[in-house]
């Protein structure tokens, strides 16, 4: 039997209080029982031929005989008849005969029994269950066989005087041999010891030795327990303490043992289970620790007996009516749990439960509000053995939730076919008990007494909680998580310095466990926390519980489940269902006919639609509602559906939103349409238009969403049963538009009525035609542009009046795209009756899309990123050099406006890519002078801004001064930057149109990156190229924004650089090429630029500015192997590509004569490892300018450049041997001059003096292999070849010697 050590706050004070005493007090016994030892006093000994297992061999020797000699002065004063008549001697006498025979004598009585081993009383104690087991084992089966040999024995009387192994004492155990009466008080002391497990271990013994040996008097033991473990008034603190325990222990060994029952049958009469009920209740009043383990001593007892004999006995007792009596005024949970269990015993009402227990015992009459009030002391006062749950509660879980409610609940929650018959079972009058017990439980109980109380008292709330749930029905869990423990649960998971964090941290991962495989069950604690916290459960909590709840729906009926409560919740219905109820959300519209519907009158008076935003979205209930719109389209997000299964459930979410969000009754809060055979309700309180947008967005998710994962479109004929989501959402809008009681849920102007109509209607033809098309590469159009209208038709209600005009245009290009094929809308433009040219239809297209851009929404920009990649390969360059000129244009004013309308892109191709110009603009701005290539307007270094031209011949620079637009132009090309520039004209200083300006930019990157990945080979790649790497070399470009340059730099270096398929353009001729292959080595070439010394630059500028100065260099650099990619594909002659030579040439020039060129000879040498071509006809020239240089260290520099081209040019074979040989003397005078000059001129540094000998080295051996040693000598000449020996010793000394031989 195990039992819980606490003390109460006086026990605790009495221990403190009396240490010190309690220490002297053992003390000075040890030392009295040593002094008697001494003098031979009567003590408590070891029986005579008892194994002993000291450690002192000398003082066993010594004890053993002082008790043989204290027993044999015993034997001869009492001289007992029994006893064979020796001879009468002095026990003092020398004589040696009478001393051997009265110690025979007693020799022979003590080996008739067995020895008792005391190491047995020590392994009880030990910590290890099993060696106490085993210790209390032998223990009983020795004692045994000494008490079957005390019974056979015809002369007791003479064993018990001759083997008195303690004092004498009146302890009733007379038929019980002596060591049998040594171990029981031996153990009942034992009990009483806290050293180690000496309590459980002794404990054990006394059960089984009171179990198997019948000689022992229960009576007898019964009284000893209580003489042997009294607590006098002088017995205090620890000691005390030792002594109720050990009695606890005893009388639990007693009732375990079973003789208690056997006496009770043996004398129906006896008062034995009586009076051991009085010694154990008096026991448990002593002290509260006590209470818990004595009630479980009784009720171990109880459960063993007849209902007969608990009435008759324990009933009876007059110290249990004493402690039941006073059990409501103290608090005592264990009298209610002790009374509980009794009755349940018994299954009557018994006069001592009078206070305890109501009268008739039902569980409605336990839990009714009077009752609970009675007993709330003592359910409170459970708090005192937390953190372990008091044995009270498992009885009241069980009164709460009998077995018949939660097998109910496990029938109706399993699967099952027929859903109508769950939705139709009724419920039993025992689950409308329990469901009442439940509630009044809750509400009396746990809010009322302990979520309003101290920390002990929520601990133990949410203790109950965690019982409960195991067991808990999900149909009950609403009164469970109620309002005021939800609110409880917030608070404390928001304050982490509280010692309850930690405790409600573990409840909620105990009831996220709880719903993990039970749908039902996750839906009614995901409302719970959400209805309860307003639906900032999340936000105060900082965690993601209910994120992770509402993600965890896998199956149709789950997500089905969960939508049905959102909905339910959304309108306001006070009782959430645990199933989805009979409306068919998911029916389909039978016609497109006129809808006759009835109006359910419920509140008619609920305001106009204009009155909706007085309203406000700040309240409580719109927080909850928002958060219902928000978990709507994530439903399906991880639930794993088969498709047809995801179509169902989108489609109930479909019309909810569209439901909610795009229509209103005009009439009440319900209508029921009997062509769809739904009825359809709103909230009460009319939403507000806030609300009705959030509903709109998300179907526009909704509806993106859908398009992502959409399987190809079944493609059967017939409108009446629509395969995918726009098909259906179009018919429902259709059919609800025709429901006279039901309107948008806001007006619209006369221009957004018409593009709304408009929309629908080409909506619908475009679906005509996509069924028509079948699976062919059209079908993909169509199915993208219908799914671009349903997204604009939403943002005309989102946004009214602002994209009427763009549907307008959406409309006419599906009219002029596909009017052979489709009678679409015909649109009213204004310039067919001046006979004026028309724009392409691809034109207005690309200028629609980019109308839409700048403030369209995420789903829309999908939409129409969807619409251009499937339409890209149709796109004019007019139409691509719009999308270009937005990524250039700038709000910044121009500094200079030249007039180039007459000029064309192809009439001067060296000013396409005006690089160059805007670096040197840059470099004068930054204020840095120095050399420069090119000519800089002094105005605009002045102003210090870049001009926004595309192109600087271009035919689109003349639109880059928006006042010089004529209206159609602007309407065409402009009316996405108008907007931007209106909106900058309004607000002081533009930040707001600048950051819209970079927000449009990105989105147009978007398309143009679609563009490149889908024609990687067309021409138009080098446009498209051209404007972005001026773009990217702009300065505005980084000032504005730092994700625009990247975005750039990325689509450049992915989509062009690294194009799986060349573009091909022969249009594009030599001399332009090579114009932007010098452009980009000047950009590689471009020193950094500093500010100057007045001005005194952030680090955080200085990292940026030399971040874009790295990143413009790498884009000259990769834009060179690019080009000379291109040159090389074209196969054009050796004369043609002298002006790529002569562009090198003049790079080398710089390189070698100016100390501001920063090329790398790392990038050159790259450049003559992939075109060899360049590296040998530019040989001579480097080989001069080299050993010319007017900067000294280039020519260190560049002699790996020399020895690899070296390498490549003259190989070194049998088949090459004359040509290398032939070549190499064409170039050995200027190689020989080179030489003269690096060791005429030896740098100072080691490692550069290292470089010099081993290029000198390469050389000398391809010299050397060649068998060109004497015409090398020779162009050195007598001064070079003095100046090689004393620069390069041993190297030139052993390759003259090749010479030699």
């Amino acid at each position: 039997m195990g039992s819980k050590k606490r003390s109460s706050a006086d026990s605790s004070e009495d221990v403190e209080k009396n240490q010190t005493d309690s220490f002297m007090k053992k003390k000075k016994s040890k030392i009295d029982k040593m002094s008697a030892d001494d003098t031979g006093a009567p003590a408590a000994a070891a029986p005579p031929g008892v194994a002993s297992s000291g450690k002192d061999m000398e003082k066993r020797k010594k004890r053993k005989a002082s008790d043989k000699g204290r027993k044999r002065a015993a034997l001869e004063k009492d001289g007992e008849a029994s006893r064979p008549k020796p001879a009468v001697t002095d026990s003092n006498s020398d004589d040696p005969e009478t001393s051997l025979a009265a110690a025979s004598s007693t020799s022979s009585i003590t080996e008739t029994f067995s020895e008792l081993p005391l190491n047995l009383f020590r392994d009880m104690a030990s910590y290890k269950a099993s060696v106490r087991e085993a210790a209390a084992t032998s223990l009983m089966s020795t004692l045994q066989e000494i008490q079957k040999q005390y019974d056979n024995l015809p002369d007791k009387e003479s064993v018990d005087g001759g083997l008195m192994l303690e004092a004498e004492k009146n302890d009733g155990l007379d038929n019980c041999a002596p060591h049998l009466r040594y171990a029981i008080r031996r153990l009942i002391r034992g009990v009483s010891s806290s050293r180690e497990c000496a309590r459980q271990g002794f404990a054990l013994g006394l059960t089984l030795l009171a179990q198997k040996i019948s000689s022992i008097n229960v009576e007898s033991l019964l009284k000893l327990i209580s003489d042997s473990l009294s607590v006098s008034s002088s017995t205090k603190g620890q000691d005390a303490k030792e002594c109720l325990l050990g009695r606890l222990f005893a009388y639990g060994a007693l009732a375990r043992s079973g003789r208690l029952i056997e006496v009770w049958q043996s004398d129906n009469d006896s008062l034995i289970i009586r009076e051991f009920t009085d010694a154990l209740i008096g026991l448990a009043a002593k002290k509260r620790y006590l209470q818990d383990p004595a009630v479980h001593v009784l009720l171990e007892l109880v459960d063993k007996m007849p209902a007969e004999a608990v009435v008759t006995h324990v009933m009876e007792s007059a110290e249990l009516h004493k402690w039941l009596e006073q059990a409501t005024e103290v608090g005592n949970p264990d009298a209610l749990f002790l009374a509980l269990k009794l009755r349940e015993k018994i299954t009557v009402d018994h006069p001592v439960f009078s206070k305890l227990l109501p009268v008739p015992f039902t569980s409605g009459n336990f839990f009714s509000a009077d009752h609970l009030s009675a007993i709330g002391n003592c359910l409170k006062e459970t708090t005192f053995c937390q953190p372990r749950v008091h044995s009270l509660w498992y009885v009241i879980r069980d009164m709460l939730l009998p077995e018949a409610v939660v097998q109910s609940e496990d029938v109706t929650s399993a699967p099952s076919s027929s859903k109508k018959q769950k939705r139709n079972r009724k419920s039993n009058p025992v689950e409308e008990e329990a469901a009442n017990n439940i509630r009044n439980f809750g509400e009396i109980f746990m809010e009322g007494t302990l979520l309003s109380s101290s920390h002990d008292r929520k601990h133990l709330a949410f203790d109950i909680l965690l019982l409960l749930l195991p067991k808990l029905p999900a149909s009950f869990f609403q009164h469970v998580l109620s309002f005021k423990l939800v609110q409880c649960l917030m608070d404390v998971l928001s304050t982490k310095d509280s010692w309850l964090h930690k405790v409600a941290k573990h409840f909620l991962k105990e009831l996220v466990d709880w719903v993990k495989d039970d749908d039902a069950k996750r839906v009614a604690v995901t409302m719970a926390l959400q209805k309860h916290s307003e639906g900032k459960f999340d936000n105060f909590t900082h965690t993601k519980t209910v994120k992770n709840l509402a993600a965890g729906f896998e199956t149709e009926d789950g997500c089905t489940l969960f939508l049905q409560n959102l909905m339910n919740l959304f309108v306001d219905e006070q009782h959430v269902p645990e199933k989805p109820s009979s409306m068919k959300w998911a029916l389909e519209p039978c016609s497109l006919n006129s809808d006759q519907s009835q109006t359910t009158d419920d509140n008619s008076e609920i305001g106009s639609n204009e009155e909706k935003d007085s309203v406000g979205t700040t309240g409580n209930s719109d927080v909850l509602k928002i958060w219902v719109i928000e978990s709507l389209p994530g439903i399906l997000k991880h639930a794993k559906l088969d498709p047809e299964a995801k179509l169902r459930v989108q489609k109930q979410i479909l019309k909810f939103l569209a439901v909610q969000g795009l229509f209103v009754a005009s009439l009440g809060t319900e209508v029921t349409s009997f062509e769809l055979e739904e009825k359809f309700k709103w909230p009460k309180t009319a939403t507000p238009t806030a609300l009705c947008k959030m509903c709109i967005e998300q179907l526009q998710v909704l509806l993106s969403n859908s398009q992502k994962i959409e399987n190809p479109l079944s493609k059967e004929n017939g409108l009446e049963h629509p395969d995918d989501p726009i098909s259906y959402f179009m018919k429902f809008l259709s059919t609800l538009q025709n429901i006279p009681s039901v309107s948008l849920f806001r007006s619209l102007n006369e221009a957004d009525e018409k593009a709304v109509k408009e929309l629908q209607e080409t909506e619908s033809k475009l679906s005509k035609k996509e069924r028509n098309c079948g699976l062919s590469a059209d079908a993909n159009k169509f199915h993208a542009l219908r799914h671009l209208v349903v997204q604009l038709l939403l943002q005309i209600l989102l946004h009214p009046g602002e994209f009427s005009e763009a549907a307008s245009e959406l409309s006419v290009c599906c009219d002029k795209a596909f009017s052979s094929s489709l009678d679409l809308p015909k649109s009213d433009g204004e310039g067919e009756a001046d006979h004026e040219e028309e724009p392409a239809v691809m034109d207005v297209l690309v200028d629609t899309l980019l109308s839409l851009l700048p403030h369209s929404s995420a789903p829309l920009r999908s939409s129409i990123e969807q619409v251009f990649k499937y339409f890209c390969q149709d796109v004019t360059s007019d139409g691509l050099l719009r999308m270009l000129r937005v990524i250039k244009k700038d709000l910044k004013p121009a500094r200079h406006q030249e007039d180039q309308d007459s000029e064309d892109l192809d009439d001067d191709d060296e000013d396409c890519l005006a690089i160059e110009e805007e670096e040197d603009k840059e470099n004068e701005e930054m204020g840095e002078t120095g050399e420069s290539d090119e000519h800089t307007d002094d105005s605009e270094a002045a102003t210090g801004v870049v001009p926004m031209a595309v192109d600087k011949e271009g035919p689109e620079d003349s639109d880059d001064d928006d006042n010089g637009m004529d209206d159609d132009a602007m309407f065409r090309m402009d009316t996405y930057l108008a907007q931007i520039f209106k909106e900058k004209r309004n607000q002081a200083g533009g930040e707001t149109a600048q950051s819209q300006l970079i927000l449009f930019k990105l989105r147009v990157l978007s398309l143009l990156e679609i563009y490149l990945h889908e024609n990687p080979g067309n021409p138009q790649v080098m446009t498209v190229y051209l404007n972005l790497a001026q773009a990217l070399v702009n300065p505005s470009t980084a000032e504005s924004s730092q994700q625009l340059l990247q975005r750039i730099w990325g689509i450049i270096q992915k989509k062009i650089f690294k194009a799986k398929e060349l573009f091909k353009d022969e249009s594009i001729e030599l001399p332009v090429l090579a114009s932007l292959l010098e452009k980009n080595l000047k950009l590689v070439a471009k020193p950094f630029k500093s500010k100057k010394s007045g001005v005194d630059p952030s680090k955080k500028k200085q990292s940026a500015a030399w971040n874009r100065h790295k990143m413009i260099s790498n884009l000259g650099q990769n834009s060179t192997y690019w080009v000379l990619k291109i040159i090389d594909s074209r196969k054009f002659s050796e004369s043609e590509l002298e002006k790529i030579v002569d562009v090198f040439r003049s790079v080398l020039v710089g390189y070698f004569d100016t100390k501001k060129s920063q090329m790398k000879v790392e990038f050159l040498e790259e450049v003559f490892k992939r075109r060899p071509w360049i590296a040998h006809q530019l040989f001579g020239f480097l080989l001069e300018k080299s050993a010319n240089a007017k900067v000294e260290f280039r020519r260190v520099e560049a002699l790996d450049l020399i020895t690899e081209t070296l390498r490549s040019l003259v190989p070194i074979s049998e088949e090459t041997q004359e040509d290398s040989k032939k070549t190499m003397k064409i170039h050995l005078k200027k190689l020989s001059h080179l030489i003269k000059e690096l060791v005429a001129k030896m740098p100072e540094k080691q490692a550069k003096r290292a470089k010099v000998r081993r290029s000198c080295g390469k050389i000398f051996r391809m010299v050397s292999l060649l068998k060109l040693t004497k015409p090398l000598l020779k162009g050195l000449g007598p001064d070079g070849q003095t100046a090689c020996e004393t620069g390069l010793g041993d190297l030139f000394v052993n390759f003259k010697n090749t010479d030699e031989h």
